[in-house]
């Protein structure tokens, strides 16, 4: 037993410390496809007080410390890197604190994103960042990846509802930042900070999130496109007409052909491109909003609208937004799942340069996203076996992010920078505006433990 085990099992004891070749398996990659690297040990820490040891061992014994929810991150986030301790927060999963009278619950880092909603749903209350892991990603990989969802247009993303977090820092002290008001600008606003650096500054322990009253009603409509274009203009239409909906998503045909494969909601193949639009709110207010959005998008070519009479109906209008990258996934044996956002005037031109790029490189990639905020999801759909073609997707990818930022755009609305973007950080941020990322990370963790090697090298 190495003196490094040796400290952590008298810390945690044997069944909390991993550290056999198999047992390390599943702990060697996240949800980034073809990436993977095995780390020295595994830790399922329970408090902030055993963070802190950790974190002081690992100083002590100069180990990198990639912290880990449920692994699943878009890009390589919380993906090992050699001879690191991994430590793991799913055993942080208390619900500490549902606080009606400020509507706000306090819980732990390792909480499922999926139970925080349904807490809040008993007490008529909403959470809405809604991630495509909802089931089984945390709340503490969420704040650090900054999560955004299908709500994002109308109600944010993680940060909109991180009141206040508890953080061991590098050095092992413990900090609460934020607090339970509403207002409060005294000094800093360091949670912030915090929120989507993925775990490259501290380890999150304890979030406190902001809930709001739930919506009343909620109106759920289909609509298909000949055009791509067609589908662009009837979102920038939506918003125009002083409408935000809750949710604005599209799929391009690829993605339509896989879904309905898979899901059989009676998606039209031979759309180009189809809609998903939901409306929340007062019900008067729905009604009207549902109106005005199925006229919209039959003046700007939607040849057919369908509106969801029951909740079952909208379930399963949803379900060919909700299914894409489950779709997807079942077509290669290797599923790219990317991430980049327009402005939302350019989201049409966008689609239609990924297709551009497709047929150039002789690739495979499916388009579908939140239109309504310009974030797409180009999906390559290939096979990381096949080194050639490997290659042409890196060239897409470039192709792809480099035309994005052209755009006005961005390498990452809510997948985070991990390792598998920050080959293209410097060209969307500029040389300043990245040293200063470079100067908080040395003044927060200055033995470069935490997380070393993510978003940018040191």
């Amino acid at each position: 037993m190495s003196s490094l085990i040796f400290e952590l099992v008298s810390l945690l004891g044997e069944d909390r410390v991993l550290n056999g070749p198999e047992d390390l398996i599943p702990y060697s990659f996240d949800g980034t496809a073809a990436l993977r690297q095995r780390p020295h040990c595994v830790v399922f820490p329970k408090t902030a007080i055993e963070i802190s040891a950790i974190l002081r061992i690992a100083k002590a014994q100069k180990t990198p410390v990639v912290t880990r929810g449920s692994g699943t991150g878009l890009s390589g986030g919380s993906l090992p890197v050699k001879d690191c301790i991994v430590l793991c927060t799913v055993k942080m999963d208390q619900v500490l604190k549902l606080d009606e009278k400020n509507l706000s619950l306090l819980v732990e880092t390792g909480v499922i994103t999926q139970k925080i909603s349904e807490i809040a749903e008993t007490a008529g209350l909403f959470y809405p960042p809604d991630p495509g892991s909802i089931k089984i990603s945390t709340i503490g990989g969420n704040v650090a990846e900054n999560s955004g969802g299908l709500r994002g247009l109308k109600y944010g993303v993680t940060r909109d509802y991180v009141m206040g977090l508890e953080v061991v820092l590098a050095d092992g002290s413990v900090v609460w930042l934020g607090s339970q008001c509403v207002k409060d600008v005294a000094g800093y606003s360091m949670k912030d900070v915090f929120i989507g650096s993925e775990g490259t500054l501290g380890i999150i322990t304890k979030v406190l999130l902001k809930l709001i009253p739930k919506p009343r009603v909620k109106k759920t409509m289909l609509a298909t496109f000949t055009q791509m274009d067609a589908a662009g203009e009837t979102v920038s239409a939506i918003i125009a007409a002083k409408i935000i909906p809750c949710t604005l998503e599209f799929l391009d045909k690829v993605t339509i052909r896989c879904v309905e494969e898979f899901a059989q909601v009676g998606l039209p193949l031979d759309a180009e491109a189809v809609l998903l639009m939901e409306t929340d709110g007062h019900p008067a207010v729905v009604e009207e909003e549902a109106h005005w959005m199925e006229q919209i998008a039959r003046q700007h070519g939607a040849y057919s609208v369908t509106v969801a009479k029951s909740a079952e109906e909208a379930t399963k209008l949803a379900a060919a937004r909700r299914s894409a990258f489950s779709a997807l996934a079942r077509v290669a044996p290797t599923t790219i799942l990317e991430d980049a956002t327009v402005p939302r005037s350019e989201v049409a031109r966008m689609i239609r340069f990924i297709q551009e790029v497709a047929l150039r490189h002789q690739l495979r990639i499916a388009t579908f996203g939140h239109m309504g905020d310009g974030n797409l999801h180009p999906t390559f759909l290939t096979d990381e076996r096949n080194a050639t073609e490997m290659e042409r997707v890196e060239d897409a990818m470039q192709e792809i992010f480099d035309f994005a930022i052209k755009l006005g755009g961005t390498i990452t609305g809510e997948h985070g920078v991990g390792i598998a973007k920050k080959k293209f950080l410097p060209q969307a941020l500029g040389d300043n505006s990245l040293g200063l990322l470079r100067q908080l990370k040395r003044t927060l963790d200055p033995e470069g433990i935490l997380n070393p090697g993510k978003i940018f090298d040191l």
